[in-house]
């Protein structure tokens, strides 16, 4: 299983959110280059990117966005408010590796469709959960329709895989939610990545015999409750 660090970005600032609220912002660091820079240095091959602001309508990172991706020595994969075929282009042909498509991918059956024919393995779709129920635009937004039927659709897509969060578990280090993970991993025949909560290496550990392919890593590297070091001794970075 890999491990991958979040950039999460906000008013063009590296943040790290309790529980997905805006109200409850715990990391702030002012330059996500530097950030993102750092944790390439550590030896992480990867960065999972994501503009909030995009995701909430409240604004774009896109500019410091494109000063993060590095085609050349990092993979990322960039998601937050990207609904529109433009966007996909513009961060893929920016030199992003994939996408991560939430709030249009998981509503939006047709457009999804084409997006994933057209950049096939390079589309990961983002299933944000509050439970068991799907949450949308930022997760402030509840979907009326059950995550078993959205996975059966991605499963017949080119995607590069799901990125399942945990919602009601995010930023609190306090264990993400397994049984949640394990179900969605038996029910998808696509690569799950998983996010929300982790907070140990045993947590990793756990996420890992699930058959997760990636972890997603944000509270507990940022505060440094599980650093680079201790990932690398079993993990992939």
């Amino acid at each position: 299983m890999q491990v991958i660090p979040a950039v999460d970005l906000r008013d063009g600032k590296c943040v790290q959110l309790i529980g997905g609220s805006y109200d409850a912002e715990r990391i702030r660091y002012d330059d996500p280059v530097a950030v993102a820079s750092g944790w390439t240095s550590r030896g992480f091959k990867t960065l999972h990117v994501v503009d909030l602001d995009a995701a909430t309508g409240r604004g774009s990172n896109r500019q410091l966005i494109h000063q993060i991706i590095d085609p050349f020595t990092t993979e990322t994969q960039i998601g937050g408010g990207l609904r529109a075929s433009e966007d996909v282009a513009d961060i893929l042909g920016g030199g992003a590796d994939r996408v991560v498509l939430g709030s249009r991918a998981v509503t939006d059956q047709a457009w999804l469709e084409t997006i994933a024919e057209k950049y096939a393995g390079r589309v990961l779709v983002a299933l944000d959960l509050r439970g068991r129920r799907v949450v949308t635009h930022g997760w402030t937004e509840e979907l009326d329709r059950a995550w078993e039927e959205i996975v059966a659709d991605l499963n017949t897509l080119p995607l590069a895989g799901i990125v399942v969060t945990a919602v009601h578990r995010e930023g609190l280090m306090a264990g993400t939610d397994i049984s949640l993970i394990e179900s969605v991993v038996a029910a998808s025949t696509l690569p799950v990545q998983a996010a929300g909560g982790i907070g140990t290496v045993d947590n990793l550990r756990a996420l890992a015999r699930c058959g997760v392919s990636a972890a997603i890593l944000g509270m507990a590297l940022y505060t440094g409750a599980i650093t680079p070091e201790e990932i690398a001794e079993e993990f992939e970075l």
